[in-house]
């Protein structure tokens, strides 16, 4: 595993002007997203990088800030970049239909398309470990709205491993499913503890000490949150950032 690459780091509303949910793990034998909110390929163009390069998505939860911006990829990588190499794309139980639907919505069945290159869809169990691409991924259980199907990931690569949590709000659980992972990538999207569904500047502060991690960057920031001046000491991400691992 050698890089992240910070596409988006806001919440669903764009806090801050940041872009939505989406994270590029290059590792040594290819490169795999980390959710694909509907800005992504927007963020990718800012940053000078193809989609051709995406072997595989991993979606955590079906909410339009995390998976909404898959058709658009999808169609981009058709009719833009004519590519032949194939698509995968993971995530929670039913992720072939949500996409689907998505897309449908949008005015852009992917029925209607006939793509130049295999799009495949495969659900990740909670609990469960795939390969997925270059990567090797298991799924775990957080705390968030259970109509999208809400989990984390430990995406493991070499002898690197990557804990994203996805959106959740606080739960026993949480540092033993992520401890021991060299990064990990901890939504913060409210200063203090207002919805129970995300995380807050707060209760991490609180409880940062029953972290066991090489490193834990707080992401997912909404507006009030981003503009935090004392971060605590926290680390905090940004659009465009590139985290070496």
């Amino acid at each position: 595993m050698s890089e992240l690459v910070l596409i988006g780091t806001s919440d669903a509303f764009g806090g801050g002007g940041r872009r939505q949910s989406a994270y590029l793990l290059r590792t040594p034998s290819g490169s795999v997203l980390l959710d694909c909110g509907g800005t992504t390929s927007t963020g990718l163009a800012a940053l000078g990088i193809s989609r051709e390069e995406v072997e595989a998505v991993l979606v955590t939860h079906f909410h339009a800030d995390h998976f909404g911006g898959i058709p658009q990829f999808l169609l981009g990588a058709e009719y833009e970049d004519r590519r032949r190499a194939p698509m995968r794309i993971a995530g929670p139980v039913g992720v072939e239909r949500r996409v689907r639907e998505v897309a449908r919505a949008l005015g852009h069945p992917l029925e209607e398309h006939r793509f130049g290159f295999a799009v495949s869809f495969e659900e990740l169990p909670v609990g469960e470990t795939r390969a997925i691409g270059p990567v090797e991924t298991r799924a775990f259980a957080t705390f968030h709205s259970p109509d999208s199907c809400p989990h984390g990931l430990i995406v493991t690569a070499g002898n690197r491993r990557l804990a994203y949590s996805g959106d959740t709000g606080w739960f026993e659980a949480l540092p033993s499913e992520v401890n021991g992972s060299d990064l990990f990538l901890c939504e913060c999207t409210q200063v203090r503890r207002e919805f129970e569904y995300h995380l807050s500047f707060q209760e991490l502060s609180e409880r940062n000490g029953e972290f066991d991690c090489g490193r834990l960057v707080l992401t997912h920031l909404g507006a009030e949150m981003r503009a935090l001046g004392d971060v605590g000491g926290f680390e905090i991400a940004d659009d465009g950032r590139v985290l070496k691992l």
